[in-house]
């Protein structure tokens, strides 16, 4: 017996063309503009537009450090105590991105999550941020990542080791410690004094309730504190599990002490910038493909550090902590890394990334930014 299938309804159909008509008039209608544009204006964190944020409060936290409170769109994740989310912001007409450790317990009641910048000296964003960015402000988004986070289960024993804004992604991670979580754990932070300490009130409050136990070194005055000095102050310092961020200086020296005494594997770190050495190189031309800028670099010096002396706008989250906010794609040429020597070609179409703070030019180069 044959079975007949019932005929497909034509309405589907005619409702989806009927849809895409209208799309089309209204595209025509709102030309140069296009419809989502207008949703935009209406309702830019709504679901399936690009991810944004709007800044909702920003709390001053040092004379050059600042908590936004960020209310991302809908599509946002959540992210994992010590991660980074990038920000993008328009200063002066050109769009910026850069990365933030996100310093917030998860799940706030107000749906937003928050991020505390430094300003640095000549910093173009962090200073747009900290002193000029008001409530209300439109930021782009990345979704939340990175790798400084503790592992489930936690240990029983934790040290942090921070200096300047080096404290924001431990900020992150103490916020949202359980209780049994928070047993035994050790901050040493350093600052220039000690209202330069970042979150200075609550973390002195944590300590006093004897959830950390906290250890300032303020640096204009009692001097730099060592890695041998942190060995003194935690005597127990083979049983912990160690997270440090900070400068490269303190992290190099930290991780040299730390690999003398056998606990290279008990430290992780996360770099303001990676550590380059210097290379012999040929150098070359370094062309960026937006807008066709050319600049002349030496096989010595990083491409983010030539294209900048040059006056191109770079992007990097080196400055602030967090790695790999520089890489761009390598459309053409040679770059060479000043780490290992290593060099890395590439033609049109290979895909090819690499780090600009530790690229230097090995020939004429193209770099799509």
């Amino acid at each position: 017996m044959t079975v007949m299938q019932p005929s497909p309804s034509p309405t589907r159909p005619r409702l989806t063309a009927l849809r895409d008509r209208l799309l089309r008039i209204a595209e025509l209608a709102t030309t140069p503009l296009l419809p989502q544009d207008y949703l935009d204006m209406v309702d830019p964190l709504r679901s399936g537009a690009a991810l944004r944020g709007r800044v909702e409060a920003v709390h001053r936290e040092t004379r050059d450090a600042a908590t936004l409170v960020i209310r991302p769109g809908r599509d946002w994740l959540p992210h994992v105590p010590g991660q980074y989310v990038r920000i993008g912001v328009d200063v002066d007409g050109v769009r910026q991105w850069r990365a933030y450790s996100i310093t917030s317990v998860l799940g706030r009641a107000d749906g937003c999550f928050t991020i505390t910048v430094k300003a640095i000296p000549d910093g173009t964003v962090s200073n747009h941020l900290v002193h000029r960015t008001q409530p209300g402000t439109l930021l782009h988004l990345d979704q939340a990542t990175g790798e400084f986070v503790l592992p489930r289960p936690c240990p029983g024993k934790t040290l942090f080791v921070t200096a300047g804004s080096g404290i924001t992604p431990v900020m992150g991670i103490l916020r949202n410690l359980a209780d049994e979580d928070a047993a035994d754990v050790v901050l040493v932070h350093s600052a220039p004094t000690a209202d330069d300490v970042i979150f200075a009130n609550e973390l002195r409050g944590m300590a006093a309730t004897g959830r950390i136990r906290l250890v300032e070194q303020h640096t204009d005055t009692a001097g730099m504190l060592g890695a041998a000095d942190i060995a003194a102050l935690v005597p127990d310092l083979a049983e912990r599990s160690t997270w440090a961020c900070g400068p490269v200086g303190m992290l190099e020296a930290l991780e040299a002490h730390w690999a003398g005494a056998g606990l290279a594997d008990r430290l992780y770190t996360e770099r303001f910038r990676p550590t380059v050495i210097a290379a012999d190189g040929e150098g070359g031309t370094v062309t960026f493909t937006a807008d066709g800028t050319t600049v002349d670099a030496d096989g010595a010096t990083p491409i983010l550090d030539a294209a900048e002396a040059a006056g191109v706008l770079m992007p990097s989250g080196c400055r602030m902590g967090i790695c790999f906010g520089c890489v761009l794609p390598l459309r053409e040429g040679a770059v060479r890394d000043l780490r290992t020597g290593e060099v890395t070609t590439a033609a049109p179409g290979d895909g090819v990334v690499v780090q600009t703070c530790i690229s230097a030019a090995a020939g004429a180069c193209q770099l799509d930014h």
